[in-house]
C-alpha cells in the first residue's frame, strides 16, 4: 500500500478524482488534489484530513504546463516528496460528431490528452530524481471499443493509452510504472448532467451486473497500481466496468 508516499490527483474535487484521492489517503498517503475548482478541491482536503493524513488543495488549469509546473514544486516543498501522479481530470459533453464545434474538440483533447501530458511531464522530474514514482492515468472503455456521441473524447482517451504504453518503456529503467484505469460509465455529477435518467437506465440495463460503476470501483484499481504489489507491472489497460466491455 501507497503508506507514507505523496500523491497528486487531478480532478480531485468531485467524482471519480474524489473517491481516487479518499482511497489513496485511505491506504496511507498524503494527497495533493488539483483541480479548477478550489472549493471543491478543498472539501476533498477537508475529508482527506479527517482519515488523519495530510493534504493540499491547489487550484490547477491542468492544460497549462507552468501553472502544472508550478503547482507540482508547491507539492514538493509543503509535503516533501512526491510518489503517485494520478492524471484523473477529464471533460466530454454527450453530442454526435457533427454537431460538435472545432473549440469543443480542442477543449476536449486539451483537457483530457494534453493535461495529461503537462502533469505527468512535471512528475518524472522528482521521480527520476528520487528513483521511484507510480504514474496512473484514466482513461476510459470508450477508447477500447468506441462509443457514439463521445467520437472526440474517445479518441483522446486512446492517446493516453499509446502514450501511457510508451512511456513505460522509456521510464522503466528509473523504478518508475506508468499504468492505465479504463473505467466504463461511472455514476458521478459530469454523468448525471450530462446523461438523462433514460440514457443512464440503458446503461444500468446493459451492464452485466445491473449497475453503473463508481467512484471507489475505479479507486480500488488505482490504490493497486499505486502498491508495492505492482511494482513489476507497467504499461498496461485495466478495465473497470461490470464486464459490459470484455477485450483483451
Amino acid at each position: 500500500m501507497p503508506s507514507g508516499q505523496v500523491a497528486i490527483v487531478t480532478g480531485g474535487g468531485q467524482g471519480i478524482g474524489r473517491g481516487i484521492a479518499l482511497a489513496l489517503a485511505a491506504a496511507g498517503a498524503d494527497v495533493a488534489v488539483f483541480d479548477v475548482n478550489e472549493k471543491a478541491a478543498a472539501e476533498t482536503v477537508n475529508e482527506i484530513h479527517a482519515i488523519g493524513k495530510r493534504g493540499l488543495a491547489i487550484k490547477v488549469d491542468v492544460t497549462d504546463l507552468g501553472h502544472v509546473e508550478v503547482a507540482t514544486a508547491e507539492v514538493r516543498a509543503e509535503l516533501g516528496r512526491l510518489d503517485i501522479l494520478v492524471n484523473n481530470v477529464g471533460w466530454t459533453p454527450n453530442e454526435p460528431f457533427l454537431d460538435s464545434a472545432p473549440e469543443t474538440w480542442r477543449k476536449i483533447v486539451n483537457v483530457n490528452y494534453v493535461g495529461t501530458l503537462n502533469c505527468t511531464r512535471a512528475a518524472l522530474t522528482a521521480m527520476i530524481a528520487t528513483r521511484h514514482g507510480r504514474i496512473i492515468s484514466i482513461a476510459s472503455d470508450a477508447a477500447r471499443v468506441g462509443t457514439p456521441r463521445e467520437a472526440v473524447y474517445a479518441g483522446a482517451k486512446a492517446a493516453i493509452i499509446g502514450f501511457s504504453k510508451s512511456l513505460a518503456a522509456e521510464v522503466a529503467r528509473h523504478n518508475i510504472t506508468v499504468n492505465v484505469v479504463s473505467p466504463a460509465t461511472v455514476d458521478t455529477p459530469l454523468l448525471r448532467g450530462m446523461l438523462r435518467p433514460d440514457q443512464i437506465e440503458r446503461r444500468e440495463k446493459a451492464n452485466p451486473m445491473g449497475r453503473l460503476g463508481t467512484p471507489e470501483d475505479v479507486a480500488a484499481a488505482v490504490v493497486f497500481f499505486a502498491s508495492r504489489s505492482a511494482g513489476y507491472i507497467t504499461g498496461q489497460v485495466l478495465s473497470v466496468n461490470g464486464g459490459v466491455v470484455r477485450v483483451g
